[in-house]
């Protein structure tokens, strides 16, 4: 039994005769390795959950013996083994797949681009965990996309490059711990994450201040900025008293100040000394030099030399000489160690304060910490997917293929965060120009390598058009198995790869490396059997070791998982492998994953096709002009023979070439025919079908097009409308204004000519009434036809009726008025004087 005490002193390993057990601490866990049954055998009584596993390379050796405590808050990495050997075979399986498809070489690229070293672990490890729920996953997107979209703000960068988050953290251990104080370093590393922090929560106000929109698209990143505590007047504390170096200032305190002088005098004084020591013992073939040993100031002189000074002899070496410390020198070395020592605790004081000032806010520094490092995980995975342009993928649950629910999906840039596909999904998987992650990265070094060591320029430019060829993964919502066919060389194992991490990065995060926007569905796992696993420990051959490979897989695969089978029923009598691979492929298609891709060279798998509705065939295309795979993938089309035609090409004999085609059949010969006008056919709906998209595209941007002109002729008959109703507007006001003056200098002359009578009252109520309609603006038929009886008795009054036409003087006005109708019977007349028509009796006109 491993007892306590062994425990504390198994730092680097405990020892059990010629058993040993290795001890490695991790952020979030206690790892004990035993490297023997002997070592597991004597800590099984130890209370920690035992768990033997195979890990990845980068993580735990084949066949070593983990043990993981059951207290520990943080979710293990590998599932607990309640069930025992079932769930490590599930992660066997599940971890050998990821190191199959080269997850690790991709997790250490991706964390690259972190800006911290903790910051890197902790993006490895999360990019590592295989208990993301689809939920996470989508938050993971939602992260990524905020972190892009900051990015392109370019106001609030996520660069915590110049902090040390291993000194943040040692100084926070060490003021929790209490005694000792922390050290200027990591007093400087705090105030350094704060003030990056403070500066960050000020460029995010600034940019939600310029545009209230930008907090909901740097959510849920804004959230999290702006919810950190930051204490601005201890980052002013630690400034004021500790140099950007990492040293005490000496303004610190006044003690500190004074100690430092009085180092300062005394080394001046000793200098002086030993100068003058020197100086008198000084000859032709005398070597002496001043040495500092553990602070005391002495002279170094040559063996065999003597010195006229009395002193202490520290050492005598044939090869360094003797180092003599001199009586006269003794006092000031013993003042100088004495005030080095009061220096030293005068600094110790001022962080010991600084310490006392940071225990008042050391949960609140801790958050920072915890947060400066998600978001330089989040950062790393941004910065990954603009460096290498990925798109954003749409991520859905499987359960969403029959319409029954939408789901809420997280696009890039612009996009709405609701998804705009259809109810009716027509693809199970999308994937337009798909890149392999590995080999883009792998062609940006080569090019930046050739310019680097000043390569020519045509080889530069080759290099650079020799770009890795997308592939295009479009298939539909009822399969589910994809069986690929083709030669050898011919992208088959790539094809599978990029599907598998694209699969990973979606639910990882990550942006996945494609042209377009990418449709994929979240997979819980992804399984691969690729390459040779041949396994001599285990006495197993290639053949075995890929069938164990693929029973595990089939037995640990459910409905929400991605299988990836490279040249299935391989190995074997071509006969029987291709009657296995047939059969496993069924299996899968029945009651296995949600999609399964198998690679083949057999072409009975080709016709499961046409059984099966849940099967779809593709092929590799080669271009038999050129002898050379071409990469791309040819949907809906079983690859056929090429061996044949390519030894023909070759230059073997036509005897040979002939009679190899005898015993291949005439039949296999007609089906490769067949093919062969199914590939062309397909190729040349596959132009067409890209002629079409492109016309589609011009005609999407035409009508966009449209539509904003359609929009800016609306809103120019809408500003021309406005326009002209204030003119109107305009118009009547001043007309208006006219009127009301008019009104004005008439009454004004009627109260200067006569003294109103009863009649000529009515004519200014008739007036006044007149005004008040003209200012509410309301024109009626008393504005134009007003007819006003006038009673006045004129000076002169006319004998005779008017003629229509005539003019008149009408005396009550004082002016002339036309005449528009003469009533002879009841001798009246009506007049019109500008605006105004009156009815007046032959009295009241007068003459001409």
């Amino acid at each position: 039994m491993l007892s306590a005490t062994a425990t504390a002193t198994a730092t680097a390993g405990v020892v059990f005769g010629s058993n040993w057990i290795t001890l490695l601490t991790t952020p979030t866990r206690l790892l004990y390795f035993c490297h023997s049954a002997a070592a597991a055998a004597a800590v099984s009584d130890f209370p920690l959950t035992i768990n033997i596993t195979r890990r990845p390379r980068h993580r735990l050796r084949k066949n070593s013996c983990s043990f993981y405590s059951t207290s520990s808050p943080f979710p293990s990495i590998l599932t607990e083994p309640d069930d025992g050997n079932q769930k490590k075979s599930v992660n066997d399986a599940r971890y050998s797949s990821l190191r199959i498809l080269e997850w690790d070489k991709l997790c250490d690229l991706v964390s690259s681009f972190a800006t911290t070293s903790l910051g890197r672990e902790a993006c490895k490890e999360q990019l590592w965990s295989l208990n993301h729920t689809y939920q996470h996953s989508l938050i993971l997107l939602k992260e990524t996309n905020a972190a892009v979209q900051m990015h392109n703000h370019g106001a609030c960068r996520l660069d915590f490059s110049s902090i040390n988050l291993l000194l943040v953290k040692s100084g926070l251990r060490n003021a929790r711990r209490g005694g000792l104080p922390i050290n200027a370093n990591e007093a400087m590393a705090v105030a350094a994450i704060l003030e990056s922090a403070y500066f960050l929560q000020l460029n995010l106000k600034a940019a939600i201040k310029e545009d209230a929109d930008w907090y909901n698209r740097f959510m849920p990143l804004s959230q999290l900025i702006m919810e950190m505590v930051i204490n601005v007047s201890l980052v002013r504390v630690i400034k004021q008293v500790i140099d950007e170096d990492g040293s005490v200032k000496d303004s610190a305190s006044s003690a500190l100040k004074r100690a430092r002088d009085q180092v300062q005098l005394l080394e001046k004084k000793l200098s002086q000394l030993m100068d003058s020591l020197i100086r008198n013992e000084m000859k032709e073939t005398s070597f002496l030099e001043v040495s500092n040993i553990d602070g005391r100031w002495c002279i170094n002189s040559g063996t065999g030399q003597l010195t006229s000074f009395n002193g202490l002899l520290l050492s005598s070496d044939s090869g360094t000489g003797r180092i003599i410390e001199p009586l006269s020198a003794v006092p000031l070395n013993d003042e100088l160690q004495q005030a080095r020592a009061s220096v030293a605790k005068a600094e110790a004081d001022v962080l010991l304060m600084l310490t006392e000032k940071m225990k008042k806010d050391l949960d609140d520094i801790e958050k920072v910490s915890d947060s400066v490092i998600q978001l330089d995980v989040i950062n790393a995975r941004a910065t990954y997917s603009l460096f290498f342009r990925g798109a954003s993928p749409s991520l859905y649950l499987s359960e969403e293929l029959d319409g029954s629910f939408s789901t809420e999906t997280y696009l890039s840039e612009n996009e709405t965060l609701m998804a705009s596909f259809p109810k009716e999904r027509e693809w199970l998987l999308y994937m337009p120009k798909a890149y392999h992650p590995l080999m883009l990265q792998q062609h940006r070094q080569n090019v930046q390598k050739a310019k680097k060591e000043g390569s020519n320029a045509p080889d530069v430019s080759a290099l650079e058009q020799a770009h890795p060829v997308p592939v295009d993964f479009f298939i539909s919502h009822k399969t589910r198995v994809l069986t690929i066919t083709g030669p050898n060389t011919g992208g088959k194992t790539i094809c599978l790869k990029t599907v598998g991490l694209a699969a990973m990065m979606a639910k990882s995060g990550l942006h996945v490396l494609s042209s377009e926007s990418v449709e994929i569905p979240w997979f819980d796992s992804v399984f691969a059997d690729i390459g040779d696993e041949q396994s001599l420990s285990q006495s197993l051959s290639t053949f075995s070791g890929h069938l164990k490979q693929i029973s595990d897989i089939r037995s640990q695969s459910t409905s929400q998982s991605l299988v990836l089978l490279d040249e299935v029923g391989a190995g074997t009598n071509p006969l029987e492998g291709a009657a296995l691979g047939m059969s496993l492929l069924e299996s899968f298609a029945d009651s296995g994953a949600l999609l399964t891709i198998a690679t083949t060279h057999h072409g009975e798998l080709k016709s499961l096709k046409y059984s099966n509705d849940a099967f779809e065939n593709a092929c590799m295309e080669f271009d038999e002009v050129n002898l050379k795979p071409t990469y791309k993938i040819l949907w809906g089309v079983p690859g056929r023979s090429n061996a044949i035609n390519i030894s023909e090409k070759l230059g073997l004999p036509s005897v040979v070439v002939s009679n190899a085609r005898e015993l291949h059949g005439a039949a296999s010969a007609e089906i490769n025919e067949v093919i062969i006008d199914m590939e062309r056919f397909k190729q040349d709906s596959q132009e067409l079908l890209h002629e079409a998209r492109h016309h589609l595209m011009l005609s999407k941007n035409l009508h966009e097009k449209l539509k904003l002109a359609r929009r800016k002729i609306k809103e120019h008959g809408t500003e021309q409308r406005y326009r002209k109703m204030r003119q109107i507007s305009e118009a009547a006001s001043m007309a208006r204004s006219i009127l009301h003056k008019k009104v004005r200098q008439l009454r004004a002359h009627a109260t200067q000519t006569f003294q109103p009578t009863a009649d000529q009252k009515q004519l200014l109520t008739s007036d006044s009434r007149f005004t008040a309609e003209a200012k509410n603006g309301r024109p009626t038929e008393s504005m134009s036809t007003s007819v006003v009886e006038i009673n006045k008795q004129p000076s002169a009054a006319m004998t005779e009726l008017p003629e229509v036409g005539d003019m008149v003087q009408v005396s009550s006005l004082g002016r002339k008025a036309t005449v528009l109708r003469v009533d002879r019977s009841k001798e009246e007349i009506l007049v019109q004087a500008g605006n105004m028509k009156l009815k007046l009796k032959l009295a009241e006109i007068g003459v001409k």
